[in-house]
């Protein structure tokens, strides 16, 4: 139990902001090509309440820690409402307004880096704040890789519904009511991590690349 609240602690504010800016970030998207359907409804928000659900963002993740012992976890936030007929161009903006989301996790990742390199620099030898820092960049890339999954209703099969021709678009698309299920039959069956693993590996070593002019100025 201990352990949990130690986890829980170091977990919470990294998972609060990554939620937050992948759903807020699809909103001012969906809002900048035309839709105003999440504005409308409060959700261009950084208010973290507006984008938790109570079942996807707390209870499944507490379950699937104490089930698993804490070796597998999965949880959501609450979906923004996208109206993607009301895009100026939906076939081509459906695919920046799902990007929007991965791309702020991806950002996210890497102001917990440069927060990193600063603590370092700074010489701030607080474990909790360390363990934090790994727990931003880890939740961030793993939302990050996870969404750009080529499966809808996530937003990589967005992104590909997108890019695919009209014909084979709509038929790629009748796979939404689906997607979770073969999404939790992937997981189950540890299929997925094919996929995440590599995504996560690269993105990591892009950011670290980024990042690597400051490391060397501060430390």
């Amino acid at each position: 139990m201990n352990d949990m609240i130690q986890t829980v602690a170091v977990y919470a504010l990294p998972v609060l902001f990554a939620i937050t800016l992948h759903e807020a970030a699809h909103a001012y998207a969906a809002k900048y090509f035309g839709d105003t359907t999440a504005y409308q409804q409060g959700r261009m928000s950084l208010n973290p309440i507006k984008h938790i659900d109570p079942f996807g963002t707390i209870l499944i993740p507490i379950m699937m820690y104490f089930a698993t012992s804490g070796a597998f976890l999965f949880g959501y936030a609450k979906p923004v409402p996208v109206d993607f007929a009301r895009l100026r161009n939906p076939k081509k903006q459906m695919a920046w307004v799902a990007l929007a989301g991965p791309a702020a996790n991806l950002f996210m990742a890497l102001l917990w880096m440069i927060f990193g390199i600063l603590l370092t620099a700074l010489q701030v030898e607080n474990v909790f704040f360390m363990r934090m820092v790994q727990a931003g960049v880890l939740v961030n890339l793993v939302i990050f890789a996870f969404n750009l999954f080529p499966l809808p209703p996530l937003d990589g099969g967005r992104i590909l519904t997108s890019l695919l021709p009209q014909k084979y678009a709509a038929q790629f698309a009748r796979l939404e009511p689906y997607g979770f299920f073969i999404l939790i039959g992937l997981m189950l069956l540890q299929v997925l991590q094919y996929w995440l693993v590599p995504v996560m590996v690269i993105a990591n070593t892009v950011l670290k690349l980024i990042v690597s002019p400051l490391n060397l100025l501060l430390n």
